[in-house]
């Protein structure tokens, strides 16, 4: 062989093996800065509450242009109109990536607010990618189509309503009614095996954003003192394994009626804390953020059990985005609860609207109706199914909801023969993506 061609391979080998060389170092190098700098603590600075806006600014631009894991990637406009207002850690950080398209990394959420947030990524990518469809098509809008009976049909989606097989038993009026609806838009629909109750919401798991089912111990301190509903307590694990439901585990007690998810955030009420009275509070929130993979918002639930013996969040309000809930009436709610709905709503930034609260419906045959709460409704991606109580609020109450949800078919229901025993249908229904 040439010396010619030896001295070329040898030069060639010598070259690759200094690349890499040179790639092995500038990834420690990069690595090295990712973990020296502190991220989590100038993040904290910006969150400090005894600081000005203007401060605040400083220290914005001071992580976009030093934290490797920002990357100079928020925007100079961003940065110069930032106030903090009243928002918590998880608020500001999903608002900085969502503003500035930052995806929100598993590293970016775990170093910045110490929880993985893969709901916040998913969101994300949906984003992305409905933009991205709206650019190539001005008819990406969900359209109300009109059927052959000249009836506003809603558009099909991927849900399927799940109900207990006693509903269909014990109501089989109501029951049907609500399955004509489902049919009329082509809802998948069945009933769940195993149950002991048609309150299917509570015991059943909690599907999360990212599909994944949670399932929580299911042990209401509201069913106890009484033999009858102490029997009429389900038994989850016996009814996912006969309806073929996989979930994981939590001995947080909780109903599913008390969760109410949507863009990264869950809603829960107080009621959460006396029903898990060994959990440090704090503890019992930074839990269940993990678990729910979202944002914990906490509301007040009435005080009075034989008002609400539940304390379920969606017998007083329901998310309509990320910003936005629908709620009972609040002029017809206690001043105190008014007074702690007040400061939620300061807290994270959102809207209410408010919705028709029948109170003055007595019923001594009825102690525990429901009748008069028109948030407990059905929601599906493309059609809500609205209770109605033959009351002149039927009205005001449909056409809040048309204005809320220009591109769902509304829907109403006679529902009262349930509502008298306690719920309605976001109650007897248990919906799964």
């Amino acid at each position: 062989m040439k010396i010619e061609v030896i001295i070329g391979i040898t030069s060639g080998l010598i070259g690759i093996v200094g690349g890499a060389i040179s790639a092995i170092l500038f990834l420690k190098k990069r690595i090295k800065r990712m973990m020296e700098y502190p991220t989590a603590e100038v993040f904290n600075q910006l969150m400090q509450k005894d600081i000005s806006d203007a401060k605040r600014r400083r220290i914005l631009a001071k992580l976009n242009k030093k934290s490797p894991l920002i990357n100079k990637r928020i925007k100079d406009a961003y940065i110069q109109n930032f106030t903090l207002d009243k928002r918590g850690k998880e608020a500001v950080l999903f608002d900085i990536c969502n503003s500035n398209d930052i995806e929100p990394t598993d590293d970016i959420c775990k170093a910045i607010i110490g929880v993985y947030m893969p709901s916040w990524k998913k969101e994300y990518q949906e984003k992305r990618q409905s933009q991205k469809v709206e650019s190539e098509s001005s008819t990406t809008k969900q359209k109300i189509e009109l059927d052959e009976t000249k009836t506003f049909k809603a558009k099909v989606g991927n849900q399927t309503v799940y109900m207990s097989e006693l509903l269909k038993d014990r109501y089989s009026d109501a029951c049907n009614r609500l399955i004509q609806i489902l049919e009329k838009h082509n809802v998948k629909y069945a009933f769940l095996k195993g149950t002991k109750d048609i309150w299917c919401r509570d015991y059943m798991p909690v599907q999360i954003e990212s599909g994944k089912f949670i399932q929580f111990r299911y042990d209401p301190s509201y069913l106890k003192g009484n033999k009858e509903w102490e029997d009429s307590r389900s038994d989850v694990k016996e009814v996912c394994r006969l309806n073929n439901i996989d979930a994981q585990s939590s001995d947080i007690n909780l109903d599913g009626g008390n969760v109410l998810i949507c863009e990264g955030r869950a809603i829960i009420s107080d009621r959460i804390f006396s029903e898990n009275p060994d959990w440090d509070k704090e503890e019992l929130v930074r839990e269940l953020s993990k678990l729910l993979e979202c944002e914990i918002i906490i509301i007040k639930a009435v005080n009075s059990k034989d008002e609400d013996f539940t304390g379920h969040a969606d017998g007083m309000v329901r998310f309509v985005n990320r910003n936005t809930i629908l709620g009972n009436d609040r002029t017809k709610e206690y001043k105190y609860w008014q007074e702690e709905m007040q400061k939620v709503i300061e807290k994270f930034g959102l809207r209410y609207i408010d919705m028709p609260f029948i109170t003055d419906i007595k019923d001594s045959k009825h102690p525990l109706s429901a009748i008069g709460i028109y948030v407990n409704y059905l929601e599906l991606d493309n059609l809500i199914v609205l209770p109605i109580f033959g009351r002149e609020e039927d009205k005001d109450a449909v056409d809040i909801l048309q204005k809320t949800f220009p591109n769902k078919v509304i829907e109403t229901i006679d529902y009262n023969e349930v509502a008298q025993e306690g719920g309605l249908l976001n109650c007897t229904t248990w919906v799964v993506s």
